[in-house]
């Protein structure tokens, strides 16, 4: 196992493995330019667009909030190496997403725009990821951590986690108008466990709340010991 993490250690911190990871990134932008300019999007081409970039949105926030887990869990510590990028590719795809409602629903049109913000709430939850999503983007360059400070900047970028709530939330309404949760309730489940993972891993290097979450595995343990013990021990 250690040789297998080192052989890919060595790969993941290859001038390739970034240029690679930047390129399979991408991949999605190049479908959805294909399929837009070869008439593939099917019947309603502006929706289509829309939702799967937002689509897209949803699975690379996924992905960046899946990074530290995996480098915890794998040993695999270059695997930090590709946070920026990912980050950079969420707010691409937001983008993305923005830029398609704006130009196929709303006509780029500043006015319709600022009152349909106003007006439902699920594209006033959007924005105010995206706008939350821009401010990380800008902070994201070594100037910025110089200029902020780095633990400032920790701070800040700790907003991703409120960006993916707000995510959840603005995919939630959209799809209640059609009453169709079930991408909804699998994009929660992952974002949910992600952060849940990092809730106790913040507990965990606390001292009292350690201790805490000894205590509460222990409580759960002790049913299960009680009903291992045979009859005659109880």
């Amino acid at each position: 196992m250690s040789g297998l993490r080192l052989l890919l250690s060595r790969g993941l911190a290859s001038g390739y493995a970034k240029a690679l990871w930047f390129l399979v990134s991408l991949l999605p932008f190049c479908w959805l330019l294909y399929a837009a300019m070869a008439d593939r999007l099917g019947a309603n081409p502006a929706e289509a667009l829309i939702r799967s970039s937002g689509d897209w949105t949803l699975r690379a926030l996924c992905l960046v909030l899946a990074i530290t887990p995996l480098r915890n869990a794998s040993g695999l510590h270059v695997l930090a190496r590709f946070r920026r990028m990912s980050g950079l590719f969420v707010y691409f795809y937001a983008m993305l997403h923005l830029l398609a409602y704006s130009w196929l629903d709303m006509g780029l049109d500043l006015g319709d725009i600022a009152k349909d913000i106003g007006k439902r709430p699920f594209i006033l939850v959007g924005f105010a990821a995206w706008l939350s999503l821009s401010l990380l983007a800008l902070t994201s360059f070594d100037r910025a951590i110089r200029w902020v400070g780095a633990a400032r900047w920790k701070r800040l970028h700790r907003l991703v986690y409120g960006i993916a709530l707000l995510a959840v939330v603005h995919f939630f309404w959209m799809r209640a108008g059609k009453h169709n949760f079930a991408e909804v309730a699998l994009y929660a489940a992952i974002l949910g466990s992600l952060l849940l993972w990092r809730l106790v891993w913040w507990l965990r290097k606390r001292p009292a709340a350690g201790a805490l979450l000894g205590q509460l595995r222990a409580c759960w343990a002790l049913p299960r010991q009680y009903l291992r013990r045979p009859d005659a021990e109880r």
